[in-house]
């Protein structure tokens, strides 16, 4: 009861902002700017800044003195407003260059975003007339060839505004993924961020000395309120006493330094203040931000339609990220005292989430702390058997998804459960044993589709691409595709567009359904492939360059393939222990993602595709299926036909050698179960010893690793490959104790919790350690053990 009303307490702290709203609002800022990545660095970024201290800043004191100066709301260039944003995530340092040059801070209370889509006509005029030698939007020439001298400026903060940008600009990557802009996730985020204000007050009145460390949630939110510069000064002012500091220029993150031992003392005074769970799913560190497979944005201008699957129909499955902790364990009888796990496991398993896991419980377990992370759809519940050490049943309870889920109103649950015997007595038990469970979960998102292609005919010698596994009880010239459940979706077969007369290279895909209903899927003539009645169309692309794409699909919308696994599909270094040249990943190109975004994956030797869209699901499929067919002497070959083993070995495919889609899958993850990879839902074991711990692995010095697809480096929560990644949050060390606070720059490398693709025995020489978590090496480095469920279990040292 003191935990809940100390909670209650914390939600009593006034903010001057609506928060829920203004964070939406800084997705859609920080989503528009990463779509202009020339604001990132270099000449674009140093005109930026001197537009920023020379035009902005003096438009907007000028015209924000007096209300009746300007009738409408100003409108800050994207470039300016971006550089604005980053100056004002150093708060303290912003009040006090506004208040040197101006004599006032200057809010963003007159002020509405780039982005909104208003009217900035009078911006635009207002501009002119004060720098009619400047255009209102960033001319990229200019900055180029004109670069200008700040130092000549009258008025100019002396703020390193560039390393600024460079250490706030992955911090999109950490707040992008779909779920953060759900309103009941932002809800609880904002109720989070002023339980993390209530630590801090509550330290300073204690005196108390603790650098708090932030998820990513609680982050996006701190941010927020930084960004109404006045609000946030007025407001803490009130609460503290000062404006807390935000200063992301501190990165030390070796061991025993304030940014590793933040977060472990953050968590640990969050839940015995709160007495609530301080990690949570989806506002962990993601990793690195992955490597861009371009430097110039490419924009697809075409018309974007929404194809319809009428050929094949293949139900949408939704995904949730989970976290489990078993917290306590009350009414135990003495016998059974110290030597007691749980057994978890869900009622309706599914093709993400279909075994038993095992954790231990904190009060049990000399201190040692587990916390499980995994994906499952979101249905069914999950059940929990406390066992003895005999792995004897002493009861079993069951926690509900769905009722969280649909809708979804609650993100976070932490209960007592009360355990029903297997065996029920003459008298029901007065005093039934108990488990004390926390769990939290992302709002259901679409699950990527994977689909199978099985073959009956044995490889043929210039065959290039998947590997041909799998029996067909169709004709030997068939590739079956199959779901996850070796449920068939469709067959495939390659054939002359007209047996009795073929004309030259024409070739038709044909696609045959269980009912025997026969659809032609592609065509080739004249050098390329038509998709779908040329909704699409497949190419090669002539003489690509260096790590450029390999083919091209393009129709509705631009897709480029290239080799490897790129973007979200980035591997970790366990998952590195896997050749890049089983991997093509298809990146589409569009306004929204000039960059690119990663839409699908083919694994050239488990002959699977993995479709991040509905609509890539049938595109996807014929062109892995052309590019598993084509022969090598038509060039569309992208890898050789040995296959690379994780130990650098090349194994050839054998011609006779044919297995299921699944008996492949088995196969493959026992040899990487050889070298400690895993791909089952990973369990983590979390001592808090002093804040500090250490990685064991002598083989990945300082390799990047842990982090979901993405190659950040060791935290010390972990997930199974393919999952989103855990971490520590902030922006790598965002934190403030009483009069100081700091930040180590976004989106670095994971800490405080983070994934891995198995058996994390992350990098050792030159990790660093970082309780934010990001920027850094490893934060709270771990060790590796294994247990008898073959799942990873790492503890803190």
């Amino acid at each position: 009861m003191e935990q809940k009303l100390e909670w209650l307490e914390a939600q009593k702290i006034e903010i001057s902002v609506d928060l829920f709203a203004a964070a939406k609002q800084q997705l859609r800022f920080l989503a528009a700017v990463d779509r202009d990545r020339w604001l990132y660095e270099g000449p674009s970024l140093e005109r930026a800044i001197y537009r920023y201290n020379a035009c902005w800043l003096p438009l907007l004191a000028k015209y924000t003195e007096s209300s009746s100066v300007c009738e409408g709301p100003l409108v800050p260039p994207l470039d300016c407003e971006w550089v604005w944003h980053c100056h004002r995530l150093n708060p303290v340092r912003y009040k006090t260059d506004c208040e040197e040059f101006y004599g006032r801070v200057l809010d963003n209370s007159c002020v509405l975003s780039s982005v909104n889509g208003s009217c900035k006509l009078q911006t635009e005029n207002l501009w002119k007339g004060l720098y009619p030698m400047e255009p209102y939007d960033l001319d990229l020439d200019m900055a180029v060839s004109e670069p200008e001298d700040i130092s000549a400026l009258e008025k100019f903060t002396k703020y390193d505004l560039v390393s600024a940008v460079k250490r706030q600009s992955p911090f999109y990557y950490q707040v992008s993924r779909t779920h953060v802009d759900n309103d009941v996730f932002l809800q609880e985020a904002v109720a989070r961020y002023k339980a993390f204000l209530y630590l801090i007050k509550r330290n300073r009145e204690r005196s108390i000395k603790l650098f708090c460390v932030p998820t990513y949630d609680i982050d996006l939110i701190w941010h927020t309120h930084q960004l109404h510069s006045l609000s946030y000064c007025k407001d803490l002012t009130k609460m503290i006493g000062k404006v807390l500091e935000h200063d992301d220029t501190d990165s030390d993150r070796s061991k025993g330094k304030k940014l590793d031992t933040g977060f472990s003392g953050t968590t640990a005074q969050w839940e015995e203040t709160f007495g609530l769970r301080y990690w949570k799913a989806g506002a962990m560190n993601r990793g690195n931000t992955p490597k861009p497979v371009t430097t110039s944005p490419c924009v697809f201008s075409g018309k974007k339609e929404e194809e319809s699957q009428d050929v094949i129909r293949i139900p949408e499955v939704e995904v949730i990220e989970v976290i489990l902790e078993i917290v306590g364990v009350k009414n135990l009888p003495d016998a059974h005292k110290g030597k007691v796990f749980v057994v978890f496991s869900k009622t309706q398993p599914d093709s993400l989430f279909n075994a038993e896991r095992r954790l231990t419980v904190l009060s049990e377990s000399c201190g040692e702390k587990q916390v499980a992370l995994f994906q499952c759809e979101p249905t069914g519940e999950l059940t929990f058997q406390l066992m003895s050490s005999k792995s004897k049943s002493l009861g079993f309870a069951s926690l509900s998804l769905s009722e969280f889920l649909f809708p979804v109103t609650k993100l976070s649950v932490e209960n007592w459960l009360e355990l029903t015997p297997l065996k029920r007595g003459k008298a029901d038990d007065p005093n039934p044993i108990s488990l004390q469970v926390a769990v939290s979960f992302t709002p259901p998102t679409r699950s990527p589709t994977v689909l199978h292609l099985v073959q009956a005919r044995p490889s043929l010698k210039d065959s290039c691409f998947f590997p041909l596994i799998g029996k067909s009880r169709l004709a030997k010239s068939f590739t079956r595709v199959v779901d996850e459940t070796e449920t068939e979706v469709i067959s495939l077969q390659m054939r002359n567009s007209n047996d009795a007369a073929p004309k030259g290279d024409r070739r038709q895909v044909v696609g045959v359904k269980e009912c025997g209903e026969t659809h032609v899927m592609a065509e080739y003539e004249r050098g390329f492939w038509s998709l779908l009645d040329s909704k699409w169309s497949l190419k090669q692309k002539r003489n690509p360059a260096t790590d450029g794409p390999l083919f091209e699909i393009s129709g509705a919308r631009m897709v480029k393939v290239y080799s490897g696994r790129k973007l979200e599909y980035e591997p970790k270094h366990c998952a590195k222990l896997r050749s890049e040249q089983d991997f093509m990943t298809a990146v589409e190109f569009s306004k929204q993602h000039p960059y690119g975004k990663a839409v699908g994956l083919f694994d050239l030797k488990l002959g699977s595709i993995e479709a991040n869209e509905n609509w890539f699901v049938l595109p996807g499929i014929v062109s892995a299926f052309i590019l598993n067919d084509l022969p090598k002497k038509e060039g569309f070959c992208a890898a050789p036909k040995d296959t690379v083993k994780a130990n650098g070995t090349t194994e050839e495919i054998k011609e006779t050698e044919v297995f299921t889609a699944r008996e492949t899958q088995v196969k493959l993850r026992e040899e990487e179960a050889m070298m400690n990879v895993e791909a089952a839902p990973v369990i983590v074991a979390a001592e808090k010893i002093g804040g500090g711990a250490r990685c064991l692995s002598k083989e990945l010095n300082a390799s990047g690793g842990c982090g979901s697809r993405c190659g950040g480096k060791c935290g010390n929560i972990v997930e199974e490959e393919g999952g989103h990644c855990g971490g520590c949050g902030g922006c790598g060390g965002c934190g403030g104790c009483g009069g100081g606070g700091g930040c180590g720059g976004g989106g670095g490398r994971c800490g405080g919790m983070t994934k891995t693709g198995g058996t994390c025995t992350g990098g050792s020489t030159g990790c660093g350690n970082c309780g934010g978590g990001c920027g850094g090496g490893c934060g709270h480095m771990m060790k590796s053990i294994a247990n008898e469920n073959a799942s990873s279990v790492l503890a803190i040292t």
